[in-house]
């Protein structure tokens, strides 16, 4: 007996090249994908949980390769101001302000859009992680979790905590949660604390997730310093000879494009929150052809306002598009994969997340394709990354559990999560104290 069949849905894996999309069942055994059939020939008696799929396409669940999950705490809270002033005069004076149990709630308001919109997997990289690695595990979500370290102050104690982090998490909740190093960036981290973290990331075995090449000016501020460009500097300091996973490089090189190619290092590319403060676009066509891992982040609420990943596909797709003036740039099912098998080379989880084939994690979604502003469907792949909607998301499933069915949340509850971080926003949005974080330059 399988635990759950989805009957008649419409199958569509990005990742995966073959027959065009046609009807499927497809069968869930524990946390895998047990098999997958033409619709019929899977008896509804041979599961002991149905599924309905017809008018909806089945994708793996999507995956969000950077994001700030907690920063939905301060969603529309500094707009329409450039990127140091974002910085220094908001963002940075209102987290001095969170306490681990802050970002809690602001985690769990984060997976219940994610879940929403149909993000399984996200990769998440702040403060107070703890906590959000139990918003996690209440959420049913996956995630793999970076604490995020700047390598003042007491950079080793940093680095202890960092690891104690990983000892508890890694691995846990049945294999959902990984743990990353969080480095925060280039142009905050000291030079010898980057080359300490790399050496603790191979002692530990784990992966660093970074903020690299956001603007031209972090760029050229990074010549005059250390006369490499960043991501040069990351391979002197011996970054990129550990699993890498680069946050924007929006402005990488070409010969940068080569060396993240050269060592498997990916790239999270987040377009929305690059639009809004006006820092660039990231060279992902370059990138793709050059072999790097590609997928697509949401960066957080504070600079996107969604954690919306379809949203972040369309917008991914016509800036390649408008940027190198060619309307075959990026075609629609290549954005789509960015999301789901992309995303799952970037987190270093090919063939288990990612893809609907037997034998995979069994993280699913059901898109609703039944829609006005959907039909009629002409080329599917088109449909989702151009006109379907977050809210077309009708079922989540991760880990061969279902999170939302039939847009009900079965896992969190909204109200409860809504009164708790209603309760904080004023405090949370004080920003007279004399307090920041740290100095962005």
């Amino acid at each position: 007996m399988y635990d759950l069949l989805i009957q008649r849905c419409i199958l569509l894996d990005p990742g995966a090249a073959g027959d065009p999309p046609a009807a499927h069942d497809l069968a869930i055994q524990g946390q895998r994908i047990a098999a997958v059939q033409p619709a019929g020939s899977i008896a509804a008696a041979a599961a002991h949980e149905l599924i309905d799929g017809a008018g909806m396409a089945a994708l793996p669940g999507l995956i969000n390769t950077h994001a700030h999950a907690a920063m939905v705490l301060f969603r529309g809270a500094a707009e329409d101001v450039p990127v140091e002033a974002w910085f220094n005069e908001y963002i940075w004076p209102m987290e001095t302000n969170l306490t681990p149990e802050d970002v809690y709630w602001g985690a769990m308001l984060a997976a219940a859009e994610l879940i929403e919109s149909g993000v399984t997997t996200v990769a998440d990289h702040y403060f107070a992680i703890d906590s959000v690695a139990e918003a996690i595990v209440q959420s049913g979500m996956r995630a793999h979790l970076a604490p995020t370290l700047f390598g003042q102050g007491a950079p080793r104690d940093e680095l202890d905590q960092a690891g104690a982090f990983a000892a508890r998490w890694h691995g846990a909740a049945g294999g959902r949660i990984r743990a990353w190093l969080g480095p925060h960036s280039p142009y905050l981290c000291p030079p010898e604390f980057l080359r300490a973290v790399a050496a603790e990331a191979k002692v530990l075995g784990l992966g660093c997730h970074i903020h690299v090449s956001e603007t031209a000016e972090q760029v050229q501020a990074s010549r005059e310093r250390h006369g490499l460009t960043p991501i040069r500097l990351l391979a002197q300091l011996g970054m990129l000879d550990t699993p890498l996973l680069c946050a924007h490089a929006a402005h990488a090189t070409p010969e940068e494009i080569g060396l993240l190619a050269a060592h498997g290092a990916g790239v999270a590319h987040c377009p929305k929150t690059f639009l809004k403060l006006a820092a660039g676009i990231a060279p992902i066509e370059a990138m793709r052809a050059q072999g790097v891992a590609v997928g697509v982040g949401s960066d957080g609420a504070a600079s996107n306002n969604t954690l919306d990943m379809l949203e972040q596909l369309r917008l991914a797709a016509m800036l390649q598009k408008h940027t190198l003036g060619d309307a075959r740039a990026l075609p629609a099912a290549e954005a789509l994969a960015l999301a789901t098998s992309g995303g799952a080379r970037v987190l270093g989880q090919t063939g288990e997340l990612g893809t609907l084939a037997p034998g995979a994690l069994a993280d699913i979604i059901l898109v609703r394709i039944d829609g006005a502003h959907i039909q009629p469907i002409h080329n599917l792949p088109a449909a989702l990354v151009y006109s379907a909607r977050a809210s077309d998301v009708d079922t989540t499933i991760v880990d061969g559990r279902v999170l939302m069915r039939g847009r009900r949340l079965l896992t969190l509850d909204k109200a409860m999560i809504f009164r708790e971080v209603g309760a904080r926003v004023a405090r949370l949005r004080e920003r007279q104290h004399g307090r920041r974080l740290q100095t962005y330059q």
